[in-house]
Protein backbone atom coordinates (compact mmCIF):
# COMPACT_ATOMS: atom_id res chain seq x y z
CA UNK A 1 0.00 0.00 0.00
CA UNK A 2 1.33 3.43 -0.98
CA UNK A 3 -0.64 6.61 -0.52
CA UNK A 4 -0.24 10.38 -0.43
CA UNK A 5 -2.29 11.66 2.51
CA UNK A 6 -4.82 14.37 1.76
CA UNK A 7 -8.26 13.93 3.37
CA UNK A 8 -7.10 11.77 6.30
CA UNK A 9 -4.93 14.28 8.13
CA UNK A 10 -5.02 14.47 11.96
CA UNK A 11 -5.98 10.79 12.31
CA UNK A 12 -3.96 8.32 14.35
CA UNK A 13 -2.07 6.12 11.94
CA UNK A 14 -2.93 2.80 13.62
CA UNK A 15 -6.65 3.65 13.61
CA UNK A 16 -6.45 4.71 9.96
CA UNK A 17 -4.75 1.45 8.95
CA UNK A 18 -7.19 -0.72 10.91
CA UNK A 19 -10.09 0.84 9.04
CA UNK A 20 -8.37 1.14 5.68
CA UNK A 21 -6.89 -2.35 5.51
CA UNK A 22 -9.71 -4.15 7.30
CA UNK A 23 -7.23 -5.96 9.54
CA UNK A 24 -7.60 -6.85 13.22
CA UNK A 25 -5.85 -4.39 15.53
CA UNK A 26 -3.31 -7.01 16.62
CA UNK A 27 -2.19 -7.52 13.02
CA UNK A 28 -1.87 -3.78 12.48
CA UNK A 29 0.22 -3.64 15.66
CA UNK A 30 2.49 -6.32 14.22
CA UNK A 31 3.02 -4.22 11.08
CA UNK A 32 4.48 -1.51 13.31
CA UNK A 33 6.63 -3.84 15.41
CA UNK A 34 8.12 -5.32 12.23
CA UNK A 35 8.80 -1.82 10.85
CA UNK A 36 6.49 -2.40 7.89
CA UNK A 37 4.86 1.04 8.18
CA UNK A 38 6.76 4.05 6.89
CA UNK A 39 5.76 7.72 6.63
CA UNK A 40 7.95 9.71 4.26
CA UNK A 41 10.25 6.64 4.25
CA UNK A 42 10.76 6.85 8.03
CA UNK A 43 9.57 4.33 10.65
CA UNK A 44 6.90 5.87 12.90
CA UNK A 45 4.89 4.92 15.99
CA UNK A 46 1.26 3.72 15.88
CA UNK A 47 0.21 6.98 17.57
CA UNK A 48 1.64 9.12 14.74
CA UNK A 49 -0.89 11.73 13.57
CA UNK A 50 -1.17 11.88 9.81
CA UNK A 51 -0.55 15.22 8.10
CA UNK A 52 -1.57 16.40 4.67
CA UNK A 53 1.24 15.66 2.24
CA UNK A 54 2.58 12.65 4.15
CA UNK A 55 3.59 9.74 1.93
CA UNK A 56 2.51 6.47 3.51
CA UNK A 57 4.06 3.10 2.64
CA UNK A 58 2.81 -0.18 4.16
CA UNK A 59 4.29 -3.61 3.49
CA UNK A 60 1.35 -5.94 4.16
CA UNK A 61 3.45 -9.09 4.16
CA UNK A 62 2.40 -10.72 7.43
CA UNK A 63 3.62 -14.09 8.53
CA UNK A 64 0.67 -16.53 8.48
CA UNK A 65 -0.48 -18.23 11.64
CA UNK A 66 0.81 -21.72 12.22
CA UNK A 67 -2.50 -23.43 12.88
CA UNK A 68 -1.88 -26.12 15.47
CA UNK A 69 -4.47 -28.87 16.06
CA UNK A 70 -5.22 -29.05 19.78
CA UNK A 71 -7.74 -31.00 21.81
CA UNK A 72 -9.56 -28.46 23.97
CA UNK A 73 -12.29 -30.92 24.98
CA UNK A 74 -15.07 -28.84 23.46
CA UNK A 75 -18.58 -30.24 23.56
CA UNK A 76 -19.84 -31.23 20.10
CA UNK A 77 -23.63 -30.93 20.25
CA UNK A 78 -24.32 -32.24 16.73
CA UNK A 79 -22.32 -33.39 13.72
CA UNK A 80 -22.90 -34.85 10.26
CA UNK A 81 -21.08 -34.74 6.93
CA UNK A 82 -21.90 -31.06 6.29
CA UNK A 83 -21.98 -29.24 9.62
CA UNK A 84 -21.23 -29.47 13.29
CA UNK A 85 -22.61 -27.50 16.21
CA UNK A 86 -20.50 -26.96 19.31
CA UNK A 87 -20.81 -25.34 22.71
CA UNK A 88 -18.15 -22.63 23.05
CA UNK A 89 -17.03 -21.85 26.59
CA UNK A 90 -16.56 -18.29 27.78
CA UNK A 91 -13.01 -16.98 27.38
CA UNK A 92 -12.19 -18.96 24.24
CA UNK A 93 -11.30 -17.20 21.00
CA UNK A 94 -13.02 -18.26 17.78
CA UNK A 95 -9.80 -18.20 15.75
CA UNK A 96 -6.11 -17.76 16.65
CA UNK A 97 -4.60 -14.38 17.31
CA UNK A 98 -0.99 -13.24 17.09
CA UNK A 99 -0.66 -13.52 20.86
CA UNK A 100 -2.51 -16.84 21.12
CA UNK A 101 -2.07 -19.22 18.22
CA UNK A 102 -2.99 -22.51 19.90
CA UNK A 103 -6.12 -22.03 22.00
CA UNK A 104 -9.18 -21.26 19.91
CA UNK A 105 -12.20 -22.97 18.41
CA UNK A 106 -10.26 -23.34 15.16
CA UNK A 107 -7.43 -25.20 16.89
CA UNK A 108 -9.91 -27.69 18.31
CA UNK A 109 -11.69 -28.08 14.97
CA UNK A 110 -8.40 -28.98 13.30
CA UNK A 111 -7.86 -31.63 15.98
CA UNK A 112 -11.41 -32.94 15.66
CA UNK A 113 -11.74 -33.21 11.87
CA UNK A 114 -9.86 -32.76 8.60
CA UNK A 115 -13.04 -31.77 6.78
CA UNK A 116 -13.71 -28.05 7.09
CA UNK A 117 -14.81 -25.33 4.69
CA UNK A 118 -11.98 -23.10 3.47
CA UNK A 119 -14.14 -20.18 2.30
CA UNK A 120 -13.58 -18.21 5.50
CA UNK A 121 -9.87 -17.89 4.82
CA UNK A 122 -6.83 -19.90 5.83
CA UNK A 123 -6.98 -18.74 9.47
CA UNK A 124 -10.72 -19.42 9.88
CA UNK A 125 -11.48 -22.89 8.48
CA UNK A 126 -15.12 -23.80 9.02
CA UNK A 127 -16.04 -20.50 10.69
CA UNK A 128 -19.36 -19.09 9.48
CA UNK A 129 -20.27 -16.73 12.34
CA UNK A 130 -18.73 -15.62 15.63
CA UNK A 131 -19.36 -15.29 19.33
CA UNK A 132 -17.35 -12.76 21.34
CA UNK A 133 -14.47 -14.28 23.30
CA UNK A 134 -16.29 -13.91 26.62
CA UNK A 135 -19.67 -15.07 25.29
CA UNK A 136 -20.47 -18.75 25.65
CA UNK A 137 -22.90 -20.98 23.78
CA UNK A 138 -23.87 -22.44 20.44
CA UNK A 139 -21.82 -22.08 17.27
CA UNK A 140 -22.45 -23.75 13.89
CA UNK A 141 -19.44 -24.81 11.81
CA UNK A 142 -19.36 -25.56 8.06
CA UNK A 143 -17.51 -28.72 7.08
CA UNK A 144 -17.97 -28.18 3.33
CA UNK A 145 -17.89 -25.12 1.10
CA UNK A 146 -21.44 -25.84 -0.06
CA UNK A 147 -22.64 -25.81 3.55
CA UNK A 148 -20.68 -22.63 4.23
CA UNK A 149 -22.34 -20.72 1.37
CA UNK A 150 -25.79 -21.95 2.39
CA UNK A 151 -25.32 -20.91 6.04
CA UNK A 152 -23.80 -17.52 5.20
CA UNK A 153 -26.81 -16.76 3.01
CA UNK A 154 -29.16 -17.68 5.86
CA UNK A 155 -27.37 -15.27 8.20
CA UNK A 156 -27.45 -12.60 5.50
CA UNK A 157 -31.18 -13.09 4.88
CA UNK A 158 -31.91 -13.09 8.64
CA UNK A 159 -33.29 -16.62 8.59
CA UNK A 160 -31.16 -17.85 11.51
CA UNK A 161 -32.76 -17.87 14.97
CA UNK A 162 -30.32 -16.54 17.59
CA UNK A 163 -31.47 -16.45 21.21
CA UNK A 164 -29.31 -15.59 24.24
CA UNK A 165 -29.68 -15.28 27.99
CA UNK A 166 -27.91 -12.64 30.02
CA UNK A 167 -27.87 -10.91 33.37
CA UNK A 168 -28.03 -7.13 33.31
CA UNK A 169 -28.15 -4.31 35.77
CA UNK A 170 -31.83 -3.53 36.32
CA UNK A 171 -34.67 -3.34 36.92
CA UNK A 172 -36.80 -2.98 33.78
CA UNK A 173 -40.12 -1.12 33.75
CA UNK A 174 -41.51 -3.37 31.00
CA UNK A 175 -41.66 -7.16 30.72
CA UNK A 176 -40.43 -7.13 27.12
CA UNK A 177 -39.34 -4.73 24.44
CA UNK A 178 -37.28 -4.05 21.34
CA UNK A 179 -34.17 -1.97 20.78
CA UNK A 180 -33.92 -0.65 17.24
CA UNK A 181 -30.81 1.49 16.98
CA UNK A 182 -28.04 1.53 14.31
CA UNK A 183 -24.56 0.44 15.35
CA UNK A 184 -21.12 1.45 14.09
CA UNK A 185 -17.56 1.45 15.40
CA UNK A 186 -16.79 4.42 17.61
CA UNK A 187 -13.91 6.83 17.11
CA UNK A 188 -11.55 4.79 19.31
CA UNK A 189 -12.05 1.80 16.99
CA UNK A 190 -12.09 -0.41 20.09
CA UNK A 191 -15.77 -0.22 20.97
CA UNK A 192 -19.00 -0.20 18.98
CA UNK A 193 -21.63 2.48 19.52
CA UNK A 194 -25.16 3.47 18.58
CA UNK A 195 -24.97 6.12 15.88
CA UNK A 196 -27.19 7.47 13.07
CA UNK A 197 -24.31 6.62 10.74
CA UNK A 198 -24.39 2.95 11.77
CA UNK A 199 -25.97 -0.14 10.25
CA UNK A 200 -29.46 -1.30 11.17
CA UNK A 201 -29.55 -3.34 14.38
CA UNK A 202 -32.62 -4.94 15.98
CA UNK A 203 -32.71 -6.63 19.39
CA UNK A 204 -35.77 -8.07 21.16
CA UNK A 205 -35.70 -8.83 24.89
CA UNK A 206 -37.94 -10.43 27.52
CA UNK A 207 -37.49 -10.20 31.27
CA UNK A 208 -37.37 -13.68 32.79
CA UNK A 209 -36.83 -12.50 36.37
CA UNK A 210 -35.58 -9.41 38.13
CA UNK A 211 -34.83 -7.78 41.46
CA UNK A 212 -34.36 -4.16 42.41
CA UNK A 213 -30.76 -4.34 41.12
CA UNK A 214 -30.51 -7.00 38.42
CA UNK A 215 -32.47 -8.65 35.61
CA UNK A 216 -32.29 -12.04 33.90
CA UNK A 217 -33.17 -11.60 30.23
CA UNK A 218 -33.88 -13.69 27.17
CA UNK A 219 -32.62 -11.79 24.13
CA UNK A 220 -33.19 -12.50 20.44
CA UNK A 221 -31.26 -10.63 17.76
CA UNK A 222 -32.62 -10.14 14.26
CA UNK A 223 -29.42 -8.60 12.92
CA UNK A 224 -25.89 -9.63 13.83
CA UNK A 225 -23.77 -6.55 14.38
CA UNK A 226 -20.50 -6.73 16.30
CA UNK A 227 -21.19 -6.64 20.08
CA UNK A 228 -24.86 -5.97 19.27
CA UNK A 229 -26.49 -7.23 22.47
CA UNK A 230 -23.81 -5.67 24.65
CA UNK A 231 -24.04 -2.30 22.88
CA UNK A 232 -27.84 -2.18 22.80
CA UNK A 233 -28.32 -3.09 26.46
CA UNK A 234 -25.68 -0.59 27.53
CA UNK A 235 -27.39 2.01 25.32
CA UNK A 236 -30.63 1.66 27.32
CA UNK A 237 -28.65 1.80 30.61
CA UNK A 238 -28.86 -1.93 31.36
CA UNK A 239 -25.30 -3.16 30.64
CA UNK A 240 -24.56 -6.86 30.92
CA UNK A 241 -23.06 -7.89 34.24
CA UNK A 242 -19.37 -8.68 33.75
CA UNK A 243 -19.01 -6.76 30.48
CA UNK A 244 -15.91 -4.72 31.22
CA UNK A 245 -16.02 -2.92 27.86
CA UNK A 246 -19.57 -1.57 28.01
CA UNK A 247 -20.28 -1.84 31.73
CA UNK A 248 -18.30 -3.22 34.67
CA UNK A 249 -16.38 -6.43 35.32
CA UNK A 250 -17.84 -9.12 37.56
CA UNK A 251 -16.29 -11.96 39.54
CA UNK A 252 -18.05 -14.51 37.32
CA UNK A 253 -17.05 -12.90 34.02
CA UNK A 254 -19.37 -11.73 31.27
CA UNK A 255 -22.83 -13.23 31.76
CA UNK A 256 -24.01 -13.69 28.17
CA UNK A 257 -24.81 -17.14 26.75
CA UNK A 258 -26.09 -18.24 23.32
CA UNK A 259 -28.85 -20.65 24.34
CA UNK A 260 -30.71 -21.32 21.09
CA UNK A 261 -29.58 -21.57 17.48
CA UNK A 262 -31.95 -22.44 14.64
CA UNK A 263 -31.28 -22.73 10.91
CA UNK A 264 -32.08 -24.75 7.79
CA UNK A 265 -29.78 -27.69 7.23
CA UNK A 266 -27.63 -26.78 4.19
CA UNK A 267 -28.16 -30.17 2.52
CA UNK A 268 -31.62 -31.42 3.55
CA UNK A 269 -33.16 -27.95 4.06
CA UNK A 270 -34.72 -29.29 7.27
CA UNK A 271 -35.25 -26.70 10.01
CA UNK A 272 -33.01 -27.54 12.97
CA UNK A 273 -33.09 -26.00 16.43
CA UNK A 274 -30.44 -26.52 19.09
CA UNK A 275 -30.60 -25.45 22.73
CA UNK A 276 -27.79 -25.31 25.26
CA UNK A 277 -28.21 -25.09 29.02
CA UNK A 278 -26.61 -22.26 30.95
CA UNK A 279 -23.07 -23.01 32.19
CA UNK A 280 -22.63 -23.69 35.93
CA UNK A 281 -21.03 -20.33 36.73
CA UNK A 282 -24.00 -18.56 35.11
CA UNK A 283 -26.52 -20.59 37.15
CA UNK A 284 -24.53 -19.91 40.30
CA UNK A 285 -24.62 -16.17 39.66
CA UNK A 286 -28.40 -16.31 39.15
CA UNK A 287 -28.65 -17.87 42.58
CA UNK A 288 -26.27 -15.33 44.14
CA UNK A 289 -28.36 -12.47 42.75
CA UNK A 290 -31.72 -14.01 43.75
CA UNK A 291 -32.71 -14.44 40.11
CA UNK A 292 -33.06 -18.24 39.99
Amino acid sequence: MKRLISEDSDRRLDVFLTQELGLPRNQVKKLFTQHQVLVNEVVVKPSYKLKEGDYLTVDQTIEPFKLVPMNLNLEIVYEDEAILVLNKPSGLLIHPSISNQSESVVNHLLYHTTQLSDLGGSERPGIVHRLDQDTSGLLVIAKTNEAHIHLVNQFKERQVKKVYECITYGPFKEDKGSIIAPITRDSSHIKMAVSPQGKEAITHFKVLNQTSDYAHLEVEIVTGRTHQIRVHLSYINHPIVGDGLYGAKDKSGQLLHATTLGFYHPITNEWMTFTQALPPYFKARLTDLNLS
